[in-house]
């Protein structure tokens, strides 16, 4: 296993920068998401750390080795594709054997490694079959064998479950998570989802433009976004944005006034701020509060998502682009129409000025305790 560790990382086509600045360690054995919108860089970054692209400058060092110049295969990393790559007139067991045959590994070694990596992936009974009697989950977890057989230093996964169905990318997340679990190598993996983000990573790398914006732990990132392209990558459904101004502003809070005309404490330090100042205001859909008597705003439905376990209500409201969304637990019993007074906690909220930076909120997240 190894640490990989980025320093002022940069990479352009040509005149065209595609990454900036980007410093980053990753520790050994720690499993880290690339997340962000298309285009944003993150599969280039990926595959700088593979090989497969140059670095126009600085440095990437593997377990404390510089590999700039160094060629994939040398690298000890294994990289498995968004498409599965299998060779369709090989077994499975060949498929995951191959790079291990070119590389005169003896047969005896070959057997033990792939039948060791089909039995941690489930797929043993499966080592017979050629790829087109398989399922797309079962192909897969072919690519990640044909990647484990190699007992690389450093996996790299470019966004491995974008081509199965939803249900099949929830089985598989768990099955990314235990095996991470069981092998306690040193994970990358990039997607544009941030749920598998959020459910797999022990540290999230947000990018946007080629710009590295945060790194964090999920639920920092959740609660503590250092700007507002983060809190509004972050979450599902997305945060509520609504512009206003400043009224008051202190060390403890800041009064903000919606463009509705309505007046929100927010819970954050807003002691750089001045009354007038442009401002935007952040709320999760989860922490609105239905009925409320404070700190509240008014709208009427126009649309009702009901979902079973939640709903999933959508408002009109002055200073908000499309629709603010509302998260209420339950079969709420709302209809098209309605008026409804929205409470906003002010200890949950979020405020951003108006370069999109974040003020420093009061809230801290809740410590899980032993029994």
């Amino acid at each position: 296993m190894a640490d990989v560790q980025l320093r002022d990382v940069a990479k352009a086509f040509g005149d065209v920068p595609v990454l900036r600045d980007v410093n980053l360690h990753i520790a050994d054995g720690e499993f880290v998401v690339f997340v962000g919108p298309s285009g944003c860089g993150k599969s280039t970054l990926l595959r700088m750390i593979a090989g497969l692209e140059d670095i126009t400058s600085g440095e990437l060092t593997i377990g404390g080795e510089r590999v700039n110049d160094v060629p994939p295969a040398e690298r000890g990393v294994a990289m498995v594709f968004q498409s599965y790559a299998l060779y369709p007139h090989m077994t499975l067991y060949d498929n995951m054997a191959f790079g291990l045959k070119l590389a005169d590994v003896p047969k005896a070694e070959i057997d033990v490694a792939v039948k060791t990596a089909a039995k941690t992936l489930h797929i043993e009974h499966l080592l017979d079959r050629k790829p087109k009697a398989l399922s797309g989950g079962q192909r897969q977890r072919v690519a990640i064998g044909r990647a484990i057989v190699r007992k690389p230093k450093v996996f790299l996964f470019d966004e491995p479950l974008s081509n199965l169905d939803a249900a099949l990318r929830v089985r598989m997340r768990y099955e990314f998570a235990k095996l991470h679990e069981e092998l306690k190598t040193t994970m990358v993996y990039v997607t544009h989802d941030q749920v598998e983000a959020m459910t797999l990573a022990n540290r999230i790398v947000v990018l946007s433009a080629g710009r590295v914006e945060q790194v964090g732990a999920p639920l920092e990132l959740y609660e503590y976004p250092v700007n507002q392209f983060v809190a509004g990558f972050m979450g599902s459904p997305k945060m509520n944005f609504i512009t206003g101004e400043i009224v008051e502003a202190s060390a403890a809070a800041a009064t903000v006034r919606l463009k509705s005309g309505a007046l929100i404490r927010v819970e954050v330090d807003a002691a750089k701020a001045k009354p007038g100042d442009a401002v935007t205001l952040g709320v999760r859909p989860e922490h609105f509060v239905a009925n409320a008597s404070a700190n509240t705003i008014e709208s009427t439905v126009t649309f009702i998502e009901s979902l079973g376990s939640t709903t999933h209500a959508y408002f009109a409201y002055p200073g908000v682009e499309d629709a603010l969304t509302c998260d209420l637990a339950g079969r709420a019993t709302l209809a098209v129409g309605d008026t409804l007074k929205i409470g906003i906690p002010a200890d949950c909220c979020h405020l951003f000025d108006a370069q999109g930076a974040a003020f420093k909120r009061h809230f801290r997240m809740p410590v899980r305790r032993a029994a």
